[in-house]
């Protein structure tokens, strides 16, 4: 299924039950759902619909009901709408902002429906990532850097301790070779006992 057919699939499911013929919007019947006036571009009526991306709480029982679409499905269906650039036909829900589908909406490939415009019912709690505008979220909000292993942290002083151990390399060499030469200045002959040399035992 090509990603365009998927959309409109979507469309025809959800709202297919929403588009009315003229004569059945004036019937007292429907007046509860549809908006008494007519919207700002004043093209028709508004219905108000349930957002299939988002919870439904259902006023008897006092439990939410799980979203019509599962957050998976949502993403797979706003990726297929982004690739064939009908992103402005989708409802808000946690995986897609209304600033997004709005913005989608001046660049939308294909126009929007001639049927009345809908309105998905609920509202959608937009989450503010830090970080998500200039492209970097995982130090942002951070005091400090991740901690990383040890050697990482003391690398930069070990590096500072060698070169100064280094800069000092030829001259530490030379005490060294002579502290045993003065010790031993001929190493082949046999080593001098110290006086009154007594057995351990």
């Amino acid at each position: 299924m090509s990603a365009l057919q998927a959309v409109k699939r979507f469309r025809i499911r959800e709202l297919g039950a929403v588009t009315l013929p003229a004569p059945a919007l004036a019937k007292s019947t429907l007046k509860a759902k549809l908006s008494p006036g007519l919207t700002s571009s004043g093209k028709g009526p508004v219905a108000s619909i349930e957002n299939p991306f988002l919870p439904k709480l259902n006023p008897k029982t006092g439990r939410w009901a799980p979203p019509k679409y599962s957050l998976r499905q949502q993403a797979v269906l706003i990726k297929k709408a982004r690739e064939c650039g009908t992103l402005a036909l989708l409802p808000p829900g946690p995986k897609i902002s209304a600033t997004e589908i709005a913005a989608a909406s001046a660049q939308a490939i294909i126009p929007g429906p001639s049927a009345p415009v809908q309105s998905a019912a609920g509202i959608v709690k937009e989450k503010k990532v830090l970080g998500a505008e200039v492209g970097n979220r995982l130090y942002a909000g951070k005091k400090r850097m991740f901690k990383g292993h040890k050697w990482q942290r003391i690398a930069e002083k070990r590096e500072k301790q060698r070169a100064l151990l280094m800069r000092s390399m030829p001259k530490r060499i030379t005490e060294f070779k002579q502290y045993y030469k003065r010790r031993r200045p001929h190493p082949l002959k046999p080593p001098r006992t110290a006086k009154n040399a007594k057995l351990p035992f």
